[in-house]
């Protein structure tokens, strides 16, 4: 099964994970096959939110929320269940720092083709 691993941390605190702490549980994740895709993000500050109401487009600067903590990237694990998942987010670096969130995939894609519902692109 499929988990996203979103990874908080407080911008403005000091950090103490250290980017090679976070490369190598990368390295190691990716060679157990744990790990579909990983990547850092920019600070929050570089941030831009979209929404659209009644057909008009509005783009603001900076995160949908304010929170304490920002998202600061993410896994995308293959996992037996959650309490696998939960193992594999509790490895990751910021962990000790912030907070992981972990959320199970909704299979979409593969519920609209059992149902025989089409899917649309865009």
């Amino acid at each position: 099964m499929k988990y996203l691993c979103l990874v908080y941390l407080d911008e403005s605190a000091p950090q103490h994970v250290a980017d090679s702490d976070c490369l190598a549980y990368d390295a190691a994740i990716r060679a157990s096959g744990h790990c579909i895709a990983s990547e850092a993000l920019q600070p929050v500050r570089t941030a831009t939110t979209v929404r659209v109401r009644n057909g008009q487009v509005s783009v603001t600067d900076g995160p949908f929320a304010e929170t304490k903590e920002q998202l600061a990237g993410f896994y995308l694990i293959d996992a037996k269940d959650l309490d696998e998942a939960i193992a594999l987010a509790a490895r990751i670096p910021p962990a000790q720092e912030g907070s992981v969130e972990v959320r199970p995939i909704r299979p979409i894609r593969e519920i609209a083709s059992q149902s025989g519902a089409s899917v649309a692109h865009g």
